[in-house]
């Protein structure tokens, strides 16, 4: 069989193993894992009013995994009446990733921009950017990513370091969450929770038993576990039985592409 014409079964029947499921078969209960429910409860702690810094370091590869994680805790924020101040110090893409996500979940909460949430942009340089913000916000950052000054505005006029923020979000798909822990909350002591992909998760056990993160949301898994403890299942919940039926095919499709070889060696010799 032409190679091409088999990559396009494969791809039609992955495509079909994720569509089937999520429209079709509903997956069963989720288990919490320690990790999330720390996530979950070091926000849920937390007084009404209290500021929560975001940052949404990943890109547009990981979205389908990461953006789940986004909509779980920023709903959680909002629920809580919690103040939101988000940026991104690796990736300019992942700030308007998570700047789409985070006005999403405001209209849903009657949340209003410059009082309950504000988007203060992207700057490079992860180390140089987070030491600034341990040191002075403006001299980062001295307005929102639409140039209002942020003396001007309700939620960042009495804010001025990471101090003043009761826990640091960060949303990674790479080296972002190490330069939080390295900075953020091994130099100014700044309660840290990191959001990684799947694979980035047990690299983070470390610095989760460390106590260096507070909680570790991984994958689309985590995502799920984390919505359950909201009570409000949503697309990482409705995920799990398409992400299962995949990782079950792969599995399927190498068994098969290993029967095939051997199949074509013997008839070789």
């Amino acid at each position: 069989m032409n190679v091409h014409v088999t990559r396009r079964i494969v791809y039609l029947v992955v495509a079909l193993a994720v569509i089937i499921p999520m429209l079709f078969l509903k997956g069963k209960p989720v288990t919490v894992s320690e990790p999330v429910l720390n996530a979950f409860q070091a926000i849920d702690t937390l007084k009404e009013g209290s500021y929560i810094l975001i940052s949404t370091d990943y890109g547009p590869g990981t979205m389908p995994e990461v953006n789940p994680m986004v909509y779980a805790i920023v709903r959680h924020a909002f629920r809580k009446n919690l103040r939101v101040v988000y940026l991104s110090v690796v990736d300019a893409l992942g700030l308007a990733l998570g700047d789409q996500v985070i006005k999403n979940v405001a209209k849903e909460y009657g949340k209003e921009y410059g009082k309950d949430f504000v988007n203060l942009g992207f700057k490079p340089g992860a180390e140089a950017v987070i030491v600034s913000l341990g040191k002075e916000i403006r001299d980062i950052f001295p307005e929102d990513v639409r140039g209002v000054p942020l003396d001007s505005m309700e939620i960042t006029r009495n804010i001025h370091n990471l101090k003043d923020f009761a826990i640091v979000v960060d949303f990674a798909s790479g080296y972002g969450i190490t330069a939080w822990i390295l900075y953020a909350q091994a130099r100014f002591g700044v309660p840290l929770v990191g959001c990684v992909t799947a694979v980035m998760g047990p690299e983070n056990y470390p610095y989760l038993n460390s106590g260096q993160l507070k909680g570790l949301v991984a994958g689309l898994k985590g995502a799920a576990e984390y919505e359950t403890l909201l009570g409000k299942p949503a697309i990482a919940t409705r995920g799990m039985p398409a992400q299962s039926a995949v990782h079950i095919l792969i599995i399927v499709l190498i068994v098969i592409g290993n029967i095939l070889y051997l199949v074509e060696k013997r008839k070789r010799k």
